[in-house]
């Protein structure tokens, strides 16, 4: 995401560490903003910027950012992440894996995890995929997996948002099976929100028929961090 995130006067006295932009959240040095944004209010920081990514606020994007724990504690639990992002990047060197915050933004790009037109049933290819995430959920139980199922623009809103949910709900349940614990996961129906390409071509729809995933420390983790382990 290029586009810059529009900062209120309501936190205009944290203006030296907010960031800039999404390529600048994704770039900085994740232990170092855990800490700087816990000095500066991270809860209230993290609110405010997800308001304020448009659409991406409710989405995977949104979450991450919303999820803000800040201080030193946040400065543990980004390094957990930058670990749990690596390996997911060498499993997956197609994802689009953003480290965002203290969390993980995961769109699978060219191993991805799309549906066909009108369904939401798991191709054998999204399953081979998912097979690939299920070792490093595994290693990395501490955390909370919200998947989110997006549409292409066909379809009326209201059937588009019931689909969407759907499968969303296939991902989650696949990922159950294999032995991770339902419990970390919540989903969440998108529709034909934040289009990834163009649903003017049946390229463009096919990629937007998807699922994202945003991933957050649990309690846990959290606690763990806050006792400095």
């Amino acid at each position: 995401m290029k586009k810059k995130i529009a900062i209120g006067l309501s936190i205009v006295l944290l203006s030296s560490t907010v960031f800039t932009s999404c390529k600048a959240v994704k770039n900085s040095n994740k232990t170092q903003r855990g800490a700087v944004i816990g000095a500066a209010g991270g809860a209230v920081l993290g609110a405010v910027l997800g308001n304020n990514v448009g659409k991406g606020g409710k989405g995977a994007l949104g979450a991450v950012i919303g999820g803000v724990v800040g201080g030193v504690a946040g400065g543990l639990i980004g390094k957990k992440m930058d670990k749990q992002a690596r390996e997911i990047q060498e499993q997956l060197p197609g994802a689009q894996v953003e480290r965002v915050g203290e969390g993980i933004k995961l769109v699978l790009g060219e191993n991805a995890v799309r549906f066909d037109f009108n369904k939401a049933t798991l191709t054998s290819a999204a399953k081979a995929n998912l097979d690939k995430l299920v070792p490093v959920f595994k290693n990395y139980p501490d955390t909370n997996i919200k998947i989110y199922g997006y549409t292409d623009s066909k379809g009326a809103d209201e059937y588009n948002l019931n689909l969407s949910d759907q499968r969303a709900a296939a991902v989650k349940n696949y990922l159950a099976s294999k032995g991770l614990v339902s419990s970390r996961f919540s989903i969440l129906g998108m529709g034909e929100a934040d289009p990834i390409d163009s649903n003017e071509t049946e390229e463009g729809r096919g990629k937007n028929r998807r699922v994202e995933f945003a991933i957050l420390a649990n309690d846990k983790m959290i606690e763990d961090a806050k006792n400095g382990q």
